[in-house]
């Protein structure tokens, strides 16, 4: 999102109000679920809920703060309902490949056939909450069959480092991740986000 900052905003953060207008302007009566995301934590200390200050430390997670209040402020203002999900990171074989464990498993995959030798990626002490993304979409279903609109935290409880994903993935397929892991600055964001771990108890 540093790269397009200006297009983030427009899509992930002015996208959410369109629709939410779009609805209220139709008068049609439906249950909206926005997409927020843990990044909004930023640099806020783990573990994050729901009662935690927003800190973004990106465009993206910017544009999604707004996004979150937008919602918040349609459901309060015109009686909507409309939800906040607060997803932690959730991974399937969909993932994108440009996600870093997309990144790590694929170039896992390359490096045992042989296909790559080496495998650049950038601040491998980052912590984050990954979950598995099917059960992450039951919970945003749940969401919508509450009796009451609210907002909630989705997330394992449980911090791991890049390199401890590292660590097990090139493990896994008998590899020495030292032989062929390579730091490069230029996968480093402006500003990071040390550790993102969420505590879900409101929505257990």
């Amino acid at each position: 999102s540093f790269d397009a900052p200006l297009y983030t905003g427009d899509v992930t953060g002015l996208g959410t109000v369109r629709l939410l207008e779009a609805v209220r302007a139709s008068g049609i009566h439906t249950r909206i679920y926005q997409a927020s995301s843990s990044e909004m934590f930023g640099a806020s200390p783990p573990p994050q809920n729901e009662g935690t200050p927003f800190h973004p430390r990106s465009p993206y997670s910017v544009a999604k703060v707004y996004s979150y209040w937008a919602t918040v402020n349609y459901r309060e203002a015109y009686g909507m309902f409309a939800v906040n999900g607060i997803l932690f990171n959730h991974e399937s074989p969909r993932r994108g490949e440009t996600f870093v464990t997309r990144k790590i498993t694929r170039g896992v995959a390359r490096i045992k056939a042989g296909l790559q030798d080496r495998l650049h990626l950038g601040n491998l002490d980052a912590v984050r909450d990954w979950g598995y993304a099917p059960e992450y979409v039951d919970a945003m279903w749940r969401m919508l069959q509450c009796d009451a609109p609210d907002d909630y935290v989705v997330a394992t409880g449980e911090g791991v480092s890049v390199r401890q994903f590292v660590e097990f993935a090139f493990e896994h397929a008998g590899l020495d991740w030292r032989e062929h892991v390579r730091y490069d600055p230029k996968y480093e964001r402006p500003s990071e986000v040390d550790a993102l771990i969420g505590d879900a108890s409101k929505a257990e």
